[in-house]
């Protein structure tokens, strides 16, 4: 991946180029640490949702998804039942996989159930890695292996070591801005 420079004269990892809702979410968002129980759930049900997907697709729809899952509200999800599944795949804010919506009840009933031993926050950043990582070199790592295994063994699901891998650069878990992207290191 290859920096690209901005109308604004900013140069920003080339991803970001070509939307403004992309540029907005590298500017302001990724990379940044989120904090609490929701946000975190949030990032792992939308990292979820994007496989196989663009992320452009996701953030267009998150409001949406807000909305469709109460604020990832993780005691109101886990409630979620076959009517609730049936209501979402109507609902064409967001992306209709049957699979992946209820994968985001069963991750929210988990992340209920994980409070018990620390909870979702906590188990996410004892993963983050203690040396130094290059940007956006990989898609895998050994700590986004044992997150994938960590969580896997607390009852998530669609928590793959990729996903995992893109969520710890979302959450900020280490710092994936390219050297000379005006958000490296901030």
């Amino acid at each position: 991946m290859e920096l690209v420079r901005g109308a604004d004269g900013l140069a920003r990892c080339g991803w970001a180029a070509g939307s403004p809702v992309l540029l907005a979410y590298h500017d302001t968002e990724w990379g940044r640490p989120v904090h609490g129980e929701s946000a975190h759930l949030e990032r792992i049900t939308l990292e979820a949702f994007q496989s196989g997907l663009s992320w452009l697709t996701i953030l267009n729809k998150r409001p949406a998804f807000r909305a469709a899952f109460a604020g990832f509200d993780a005691d109101v999800v886990a409630t979620y039942d076959d009517a609730d599944v049936a209501r979402l795949m109507g609902d064409a804010g967001i992306v209709r996989n049957r699979r992946k919506i209820e994968a985001a009840i069963t991750n929210a009933a988990a992340t209920v159930a994980l409070r018990a031993d620390g909870g979702l926050e906590q188990l996410l950043h004892q993963h983050a890695p203690v040396g130094p990582v290059e940007p956006q070199a990989a898609t895998t790592s050994p700590e986004s292996v044992a997150l994938s295994k960590a969580l896997k063994r607390h009852g998530f699901v669609f928590v793959g070591p990729t996903t995992m891998y893109a969520l710890m650069e979302a959450i900020g878990l280490f710092d994936p801005h390219l050297p000379g992207c005006h958000r490296r290191g901030a």
